[in-house]
């Protein structure tokens, strides 16, 4: 699978559409829909089921260099304001922000991040390292591994210093019973 190809098929979701108009209307400063809601359509095309089975949320990532709590909020608040009607669960996060939680969250350490894609790079899983944004008239889409996993319905871990081995298998026991087909790759 190639980029356009994976593109086609994230687009198909009305849902994912809207939010990365949305996103680009709003102006977020380095905003993308990322990870699950993308590559869970994929699959859902890819297998026949409802383009939106299984999708938990849509998460949308933004780096602003206010890291206060009342500006994240505040953003928050405007992204559910615009697409509130939509009636799916929209997560947004400002990525300059998640080094001050997400340590007492987790019990990990995580480094100040420098944009958007920094976060992307640190999922739990290589095959949920996407996202889509708005640029100029089409697109632009951010995926360090590829989409060979998604197109091979394959979840792979993705090691690194937030690599957690009870949380991915966790998300990889979810995925698999709600997508059979997914080969679930061992964590190391």
């Amino acid at each position: 699978m190639n980029r356009d190809e994976f593109l086609a098929l994230a687009l198909r979701n009305p849902v994912n559409v809207t939010i990365i108009d949305a996103l680009a209307r709003l102006a977020l400063p380095d905003a993308w829909l990322v990870s699950g809601c993308l590559v869970q359509t994929a699959w859902n095309a890819l297998t026949g089921r409802p383009l939106d089975h299984g999708i938990s949320d849509y998460d949308v990532f933004y780096f602003d260099a206010d890291t206060s709590w009342e500006a994240e909020d505040a953003m928050i608040r405007d992204v559910h304001a615009r697409l509130g009607h939509l009636g799916v669960k929209v997560e947004t996060r400002n990525q300059a922000r998640v080094h001050l939680w997400y340590p007492g969250k987790h019990g990990l350490p995580y480094p100040p991040l420098t944009c958007s894609t920094d976060g992307i790079d640190r999922f739990l899983t290589q095959n949920t390292q996407v996202g889509v944004r708005r640029a100029g008239n089409g697109y632009e889409v951010y995926a360090p591994h590829g989409f060979d996993d998604v197109a091979g319905l394959i979840a792979r871990p993705n090691p690194g210093p937030n690599f957690s081995a009870a949380s991915y298998a966790v998300k990889a026991a979810r995925w698999k019973a709600l997508w059979p087909e997914l080969t679930v790759i061992a964590a190391e």
